[in-house]
């Protein structure tokens, strides 16, 4: 039996504004549908053609992004998630950019692989509520929302 390794883990914060984010193939020029284009606000998980949309619980601030490349499937996470979802994206260059409806594209990317291709991804979150009552509060925070995504390559 298989058991699935751990490739790259990164660790983003990201700018949250209208209570979503994208993640953006790089090479985004055909995409048909770039962000913030047909974004839904009402679904945790948005997925268009190279890019995948998150929702969050908070309208402004910066959340903490840990995302994890596995070279297989890798285990059930142990979390009891606020939300989650799962999906497959397309990416022809191997890297998403972030994305912030407030800022644009931000720096960095998340790092799939050397080359392009088909990709499963898990992600899971926690600190909806505590984000959604800062947002009514003070309007910001940082590190309240913490999201993991787990991609895999469809094989």
């Amino acid at each position: 039996m298989y058991v699935a390794r751990l490739v790259r883990r990164q660790r983003l914060s990201v700018h949250v504004g209208y209570h979503v984010f994208g993640l953006q193939d790089s090479d985004d020029g055909g995409l048909p549908v770039p962000f913030p284009d047909g974004v839904d606000v009402n679904a945790f998980l948005g997925v268009h053609p190279g890019r995948l949309d998150i929702t969050s619980g908070g309208h402004t601030h910066h959340a903490t992004v840990d995302v994890e490349v596995w070279d297989g499937a890798p285990p059930q996470d142990a979390v009891d998630w606020d939300e989650q979802g799962e999906a497959t994206v397309e990416s022809s260059s191997g890297e998403l950019a972030v994305w912030s409806l407030l800022s644009g594209r931000m720096d960095g990317a998340v790092v799939l692989g050397g080359s392009g291709g088909s990709w499963r991804v898990r992600v899971g979150c926690v600190g909806r509520a505590a984000a959604a009552a800062l947002s009514a509060g003070t309007g910001t925070g940082t590190g309240v929302e913490r999201y993991l995504l787990r991609f895999w390559p469809c094989r």
